[in-house]
């Protein structure tokens, strides 16, 4: 079933391909005549025979091979599972396999023509019972079957990568039997070397494995029996399989510290014999182990503390088993090297360095020459960055620098030190004679040296390294600021400052660009900027030093503004200017902070301003910047590629005029993309803030503020007190409008991105915040009175509300005494008139008297008490009044809160009535 779903499956994809599933031409014919002797031969000798013929046809047709892939893998297969007693018929088999899946390059065809041997490779290799048969044949004791079965599972790996290896991987014993090749004949050794180095790329299951299997204990023994660095390709596979086995695996790396350690490896960086002698093979197997170092001790784009510490471990080793000094032959003292050499070297001190403070001082102190002529390792990498004619070597050299000097105040101030200007006599000495100067003076030499000629490459040179060992420094910034030059010639004046010369040679780049016109000129004047930045960042005395002379700024505004410049330059030039104004602590009028913002504002405009620096993030220089990213693997196929380095020609950068050099990328690191970043968000702030604070230095007395003739004491104070207010009040407006507008400027040079807004949004609340939390203070105190009076008056309005209950109570207690009064002179009356009726003996005039003055007693009694009780109303009505008009004023509907009262008093009277 398997071999008619093999055939079956690939005679579809052959139908879809080709159109024609039934095609049968002569080719095709054949080969089948060729499979079916091979297949049901009774003869040996002419099943062998057809072996022989058919595996000379598929190697010099691609019919052929398409119809082999559509017949041959099953009767293939059986040969191979079923006749191993035929030796000569595996062979045959073997080969016929190799030659089937081997593109013809030699046979042209179209471009897009399906190859038929990958269409076989795929074939065989989505079968796992033929990778296991194939594997199996590894053990077989003829050499030629061995030879052939690697060469198949080659081809297999180079065309189908992913889909062998996780074959291999489910195939009991499978990477053993390979790695048991590598200890076989050499020719099957150096076989099997090439397969693993396909095998192991990006498999990290696999890496671990073929290490447990011993792979450093063998791929060293091969390399110290071939010859080390001199040896052949042999070598060279053995050091691309120790390096796929190192990349990115942390354990694989620990094993070999652990176990055979670094010794192996550094032996094959020590140059034997003819130190001079470089041979191209010799050079990429060079390559190949500086690879290896590289490996070891750069870490990964992923931040890991764990990763960084193992790769702090292996700086130690290697620099303990004295990889530094191995390095410093290559790079530096053997000047037979070829460059790509010398740059991968420099790279791995770079490297070995970074972060390591341990090795830095060992560099610090390595001396190199002979006995008789001894100079230190940091002079010498020195004078390689002002003397080599290739661009990729300075800028492997400069790496050193920026690696000793990150970080690391006391080696900056060591080199600081050692900066003392030479006369004029020895700065244009010849370049030999600078082998006894020290590391400062032959810095200062190299940047003042090529102005007389007007080549500025090696200043340029000189300013990169200068840049280095002023990064993050102040003491260090403020050493260099009082370090003067002699002019040039007597006649031309006094010495100058050095900061005075850089800025002077930045004018002279300009010049010299526009009159060659080539990119040389412009990746100067970046690399001097640089320089500048660098110098001014968090230095205030460097601002006032650069802004001593007056040309400066004049110069700076026009290469803002000047189109011809390259991008980086006007931004830079940007980033240049905004720092004379966050660093300036100068209060001279024309070289303060507010004049500097009116210069830009007037000469460049705040829009255009803003605009350079995202011009600048958005430039090849900035987008680039990335942490130290790993080197493109040497293979086979890469190598000769990477053993010859060309650097850039100025020639062909004469067309892009106004684009960076692209070699500028490694120097525009990270680190210094970053502290840009930070200066322009520190710059956007503080144009806006002197935008937004008035002149301090601007006094004008107003003449409303002199006291007028005859005008009193009280007058003048209070005709003070509005002017002042009204003042204020102007002032606020005017820092609000200003505000406004410098965020709506920094707005717009922030080119709408996020970013930029955030870093300019804020500027009008910072200048009215106090004024707001003024007001709102003191309506928040002003709240709180009027919640207190509204209390007071709700509670007096209830205490009244509660006494004009009891004085209608009282009230009433009055009328119904007076009722009962009425009552009582009612019933007297009525036996008056019963006894008048009766004939009492009483007589008529005393009646009458008795009753006159009765009614008389009562009426002055209910007089006395009802005058009482109006006057007591009257009071009660004045302050229901008085109540009533301020309520209204709280805003209190005085109607609802005296509706009820005094109606349910009136209704027990009204009933007593209706009874009367």
């Amino acid at each position: 079933m398997k071999k008619m779903d093999l055939v079956s499956g690939y005679k579809g994809v052959v139908g879809l391909v080709f159109g024609n599933e039934n095609s049968a031409s002569s080719e095709d014919s054949y080969v089948e005549r060729l499979l079916e002797r091979i297949s049901n031969g009774v003869l040996a000798e002419d099943r062998r025979s057809a072996m022989t013929e058919l595996q000379a046809v598929v190697a010099e047709s691609k019919g052929a091979q398409l119809a082999f892939g559509a017949m041959g893998f099953p009767v293939i297969m059986v040969v191979l599972k079923e006749e191993r007693d035929d030796v000569e018929m595996v062979r045959g088999a073997l080969e016929t396999l190799v030659s089937a899946l081997t593109p013809l390059d030699h046979v042209k065809g179209p471009k897009n023509e399906v190859q038929p041997a990958l269409m076989n490779t795929d074939l065989l290799s989505r079968e796992a019972e033929s990778i296991s048969l194939l594997l199996s044949l590894l053990s077989e004791e003829d050499f030629y079957i061995r030879y052939y079965t690697l060469q198949v599972l080659t081809v297999l790996l180079t065309n189908s990568l992913n889909r062998l290896q996780e074959a291999i991987l489910t195939i009991p014993r499978g990477i053993t039997r390979l790695m048991d090749m590598l200890m076989d004949r050499e020719v099957i050794r150096n076989e099997a070397l090439l397969l693993l180095t396909y095998l192991t790329r990006e498999a990290e299951e696999i890496q671990k494995i073929v290490v447990f299997e011993g792979a450093f204990e063998k791929i060293f023994s091969i390399i110290k029996e071939e010859g080390g660095s001199d040896g052949g390709v042999v070598v060279q596979d053995c050091l691309e399989l120790l390096n796929n086995l190192l990349r990115n695996n942390e354990s694989n790396q620990i094993l070999l510290r652990e176990t055979m350690g670094f010794d192996p490896l550094i032996a094959i960086l020590k140059l034997r014999g003819s130190a001079y002698s470089f041979t191209q093979q010799k050079t990429i197997n060079l390559l190949s182990a500086l690879e290896t170092i590289n490996l070891l001790i750069v870490r990964g784009s992923e931040a890991d503390p764990g990763k960084d510490a193992h790769k702090l471990t292996n700086k130690t080793v290697l620099v303990q088993k004295k990889a530094l000094d191995n390095l410093l032959m290559l790079a530096v003292e053997s000047q037979w090297a070829p460059v790509a050499v010398r740059c991968a070297a420099l790279r791995c001190i770079s490297d070995i360095i970074a972060a390591h403070p341990k090795n830095r001082d060992v560099l610090a102190s390595k001396v190199l020459g002979e006995e008789s002529q001894v100079e230190a390792a940091l002079n010498s990498i020195l004078r390689i960055i002002l003397r080599t004619s290739s661009m990729q070597e300075f800028l492997a050299a400069d790496r050193i620098f920026n690696s000793f000097c990150e970080k690391n105040p006391d080696g900056q101030a060591m080199l600081t030190s050692t900066l003392i200007p030479q006369p004029q006599s020895m700065s244009h000495a010849p370049l030999e004679e600078d082998v006894n100067m020290s590391f400062g003076s032959m810095l200062i030499r190299g940047l003042t040296l090529g102005e007389s000629d007007g080549d500025l490459e090696v200043c340029c040179r000189a300013a990169s390294v200068l840049s280095h060992i002023l990064m993050d420094n102040l003491q260090c910034k403020e050493r260099v600021l009082r370090i003067e030059l002699e002019a040039p010639m007597p006649s031309l004046g006094a010495a100058e400052p050095l900061m005075h010369r850089m800025v002077r040679y930045l004018a002279l780049a300009s010049s010299m660009k526009t009159k060659d016109g080539t990119g040389k000129a412009g990746y100067i004047q970046l690399i001097i900027l640089k320089l500048l930045v660098t110098w001014l960042a968090d230095c205030p005395n460097a601002v006032h030093c650069f802004l001593d002379s007056r040309p400066h700024l004049t110069y700076l505004l026009e290469l803002v503004s000047n189109p011809s410049a390259t991008v980086c330059t006007r931004g830079l030039a940007a980033v240049l200017l905004g720092e004379c104004v966050i660093y300036n602590k100068s209060s001279d009028t024309g070289r303060d902070a507010f004049s500097i913002v009116d210069s830009i504002s007037q000469k460049v405009g705040l829009t255009s301003y803003f605009l350079k620096f995202d011009e600048m993030q958005k430039s090849f220089l900035f987008s680039s910047a990335k942490p130290t990213q790993a080197l493109k693997p040497l293979t086979r196929s890469t190598a000769a590629s990477m053993a010859e380095i060309e650097d850039f020609d100025d020639n062909d950068l004469s067309d892009k005029k106004n684009e960076d050099h692209p070699l500028l990328s490694s120097m525009f690191d990270e680190h210094f993309v970053d502290i840009i970043k930070s200066l322009e968000s520190s710059i956007r702030e503080n144009i806006v803030d002197v935008y937004s604070r008035p002149k301090s230095e601007v006094a004008v007395v107003p003449a409303e503020l002199e006291q007028r003739n005859g005008e009193s004491d009280k007058d003048y104070v209070k005709r003070l007190k509005a002017f002042v207010e009204k003042q204020c009040s102007e002032i606020q407006k005017l820092l609000g409008r200003n505000a406004t507008l410098a965020e709506e400027l920094a707005k717009i040079g922030g080119g709408g991105a996020s970013q930029s807004e955030q870093r300019a949004s804020g500027a009008l609340d910072r200048v009215q915040v106090e004024t707001l939390r003024k007001d709102l203070h003191e309506a928040s105190q002003r709240l709180e009175i009027l919640k207190e009076e509204k209390a007071q008056i709700e509670s007096d309005s209830s205490m009244y509300r509660n006494l004009a209950a009891k004085m209608e109570s009282d009230l009433k207690s009055l009328s119904d005494a007076y009722n009962s009064l009425e009552q009582t002179n009612f019933h007297l009356e009525k036996e008056v008139k019963a006894l008048k009726s009766g004939g009492s003996s009483v007589s008529s005039p005393d009646v009458e008297a008795i009753k006159a003055e009765a009614r008389e007693e009562a009426q002055k009694e209910s007089e006395a008490e009802l005058n009482d009780l109006l006057v007591c109303l009257g009071q009660e009505q004045s302050k229901v009044e008085k109540l009533s008009a301020r309520l209204l004023e709280l805003g209190e509907d005085v109607e609802k809160l005296l509706e009820g009262i005094g109606d349910d008093m009136g209704l027990p009277e009204d009933d007593e009535e209706e009874e009367d």
